[in-house]
């Protein structure tokens, strides 16, 4: 049967208060105490209970982290940067995947207080008024990783996701291309879908280009769903040149497609992504896109979470990391 911690005491000949001190603050206990203590934790292999600790001091140095799709191969180097940073910070993660679902997601709310997390990182998805007004009822500190709520005084890191759609329909634009497609997220309910649409719009508008509907189409959040935007927007408008993807699997979607259909990429069509995920230099063609700093951003979110944990208040609530174009072979100049 696996020993208590009344057990040790039982041994050590002491108070299980006593017990408590050699193994949170051992400077407050005396020498001979604290020998008889770690003589009988070592005989009895003695391992405290991480959850009744934290009941005791209010601190389970646990945090919940909550992501819309853990198949979606952009969250790897979200979650990587935020275990480094947990580690370093003496944490541990508890990952949830919510997939979009609202009751889902406000259960995880639930089951987080319910296991005295310290706080929660809300990843890259839209924060509803529900899952605001959930988190507020259980005043768990909280902080917005690779998305934002400006309608809110939450703390949050990402980039500028208008900018970064805009550099890349420029570099379409200076690589000569004057029909130049999109595959939007949803403008409705995804928090990159509005602002990447607008960098689209903008590039196009600041080089004397009139943006024409026609020539976008939507796709939720897979490399399948991709492809069958592909499709529609094709069957449409046969004379593109270039394709800006909202993001890298949507990018690969794309080329999928036109490969499919007998189009060469980028011989016949340019197309350029969204993220730098891990596999945009393996897929052939090897993906032009923007670099999101996912590993810094998972990282980031992490330190700024324990910050508002530890003192109540963050030195930078909107914190905006710097992204790059990346370019590779799916792409080229007319």
């Amino acid at each position: 049967m696996k020993s208590t911690i009344r057990d040790v005491a039982k041994y050590a000949n002491v108070s299980i208060s006593t017990v408590s001190r050699v193994m949170n603050a051992p400077d407050t206990v005396i020498k001979e105490k604290r020998v008889k203590v770690l003589e009988a934790i070592e005989v009895l292999q003695y391992q405290p209970n991480g959850f009744a600790r934290g009941l005791i001091y209010k601190k389970s140095d646990t945090l919940g982290v909550m992501i819309p799709d853990i198949e979606n191969p952009y969250y790897a180097g979200l979650i990587r940067g935020m275990q480094d940073a947990a580690v370093m910070l003496n944490h541990s993660l508890m990952i949830c995947n919510t997939d979009r679902d609202k009751k889902r997601t406000i259960a995880y709310v639930q089951t987080f207080f319910e296991k005295q997390v310290d706080g929660i990182i809300f990843a890259s998805d839209s924060l509803h008024e529900e899952y605001y007004e959930e988190m507020q009822r259980y005043r768990l500190p909280f902080v917005l990783a690779s998305t934002n709520a400006p309608e809110y005084d939450i703390p949050s890191v990402d980039i500028d996701d208008e900018q970064g759609a805009y550099e890349a329909v420029k570099h379409l634009i200076e690589s000569g291309h004057r029909r130049i497609g999109m595959i939007s997220f949803p403008l409705g309910h995804t928090i990159s879908g509005k602002p990447r649409y607008a960098g689209y719009k903008k590039a196009l508008l600041e080089f004397g280009i009139v943006p024409n509907t026609d020539e976008i189409e939507f796709a939720e959040h897979r490399f399948e769903h991709a492809y069958e935007a592909s499709e529609r927007l094709f069957a449409r408008c046969s004379e593109l040149t270039a394709i800006f993807a909202a993001s890298d699997e949507f990018a690969m979607g794309v080329i999928s497609y036109l490969r499919d259909h007998g189009k060469s990429v980028p011989d016949q069509m340019s197309v350029i992504g969204f993220d730098n995920i891990r596999m945009a230099q393996m897929f052939i063609p090897k993906l032009t896109t923007i670099d999101q700093p996912t590993y810094d951003i998972g990282y980031r979110s992490v330190e700024k979470l324990h910050e508002l944990i530890t003192n109540g208040e963050v030195a930078v609530l909107r914190e905006k990391l710097p992204h790059q174009l990346v370019i590779r072979e799916s792409t080229r100049m007319t």
